[in-house]
């Protein structure tokens, strides 16, 4: 199905919220492959962000995710992207609009020098590990233990040699990284799943709003802290690792560290696999340069 107009989904907003009166509408980069999104700005000079599934399978996913940010508003210290009314697709699925979120995206590299932006996104991080991990069973989302997802990464990594396109020296870093299981002895926890780009935002020192709940999941904490262990330096990591095990209510292991960078790094070769499967030249091109500036900065090094 090819994307809706900014129009289209400005009146599938309008349909959605009574009293929604678009004025203009753009369409905002999709953090799926599946889903169409505007910004609109409605006669009252308020801003909604409109969802709109493009098959099935997002469908499902989006509705799941509406489920869960419905049960996660009174536990957390921030804002979520809580549906404010919903539109029937003739395709089958519903259009979803929420209020825009306050607040701007974080940059890695911003927090060198704030630190108590740091704090807070350590803290933001613990608040979502603290969930009872049952609000993610309720919602239907994936579930898994710890052995059971490093396994999930042993075929993961399966996959990304079988396109031939990772340097070597890298596949074997994994490989070793995935094979040691005494590092994968992690409680497992409320995950969000993609606390990167443009998905935590900020007000001043402080997270004020988190988005894209849609690969929330009980897995490994690690992964939640893949995105800052890998896009910024040492003292911003140790800064952010400090308030997130002060504010965690259980214990933090001690092998956390290594495989959120791992997960970092497995990120790009998620990447790759992304754009192999969408048989996508722009993105493979992109990831393999990716790759080859990572295996040229670990060189040699273990995990």
């Amino acid at each position: 199905m090819p994307a809706r107009s900014p129009l289209s989904l400005a009146a599938l907003a309008s349909a959605a919220v009574n009293g929604l009166e678009p004025m203009r509408a753009q369409t905002l980069e999709a953090t799926a492959d599946d889903v169409d999104s505007a910004l609109i700005e409605d006669n009252l000079q308020r801003h909604w962000v409109v969802r709109v599934p493009r098959n099935n399978v997002a469908s499902m996913r989006l509705d799941a995710e509406s489920h869960l940010v419905g049960q996660l508003r009174s536990w957390l210290p921030f804002g979520l992207p809580e549906a404010e009314g919903a539109a029937p697709l003739r395709s089958g699925g519903r259009a979803l609009v929420h209020r825009k979120l306050p607040g701007r995206p974080i940059r890695p590299l911003e927090l060198l020098h704030r630190p108590a932006l740091a704090a807070s996104y350590g803290q933001a991080i613990a608040a979502i590990h603290n969930l009872p991990t049952r609000l993610v069973e309720e919602a239907g989302l994936p579930v898994y233990s710890a052995e059971e997802y490093r396994f999930r990464r042993l075929a993961e990594l399966d996959r990304v040699a079988a396109t031939g396109l990772t340097p070597v020296r890298l596949l074997t870093r994994w490989e070793h990284a995935v094979e040691e299981v005494g590092a994968w002895r992690f409680v497992p926890c409320v995950v969000h799943g993609d606390l990167a780009g443009d998905n935590v935002l900020a007000d001043g020192e402080a997270v004020s709003a988190v988005t894209e709940w849609s690969e929330t999941r009980v897995a490994d904490p690690a992964d939640d802290l893949a995105w800052v262990a890998i896009g910024a330096t040492e003292p911003v990591l140790g800064q952010v690792l400090e308030a997130y095990v002060e504010a965690r209510s259980e214990p933090v292991d001690t092998d956390l560290t290594r495989r959120a960078r791992l997960s970092g790094e497995f990120a790009i070769a998620r990447w790759l696999l992304h754009g192999v499967h969408a048989d996508d030249a722009a993105i493979v091109d992109d990831a393999v340069q990716m790759l080859a500036d990572l295996e040229a900065g670990v060189g040699d090094e273990s995990w």
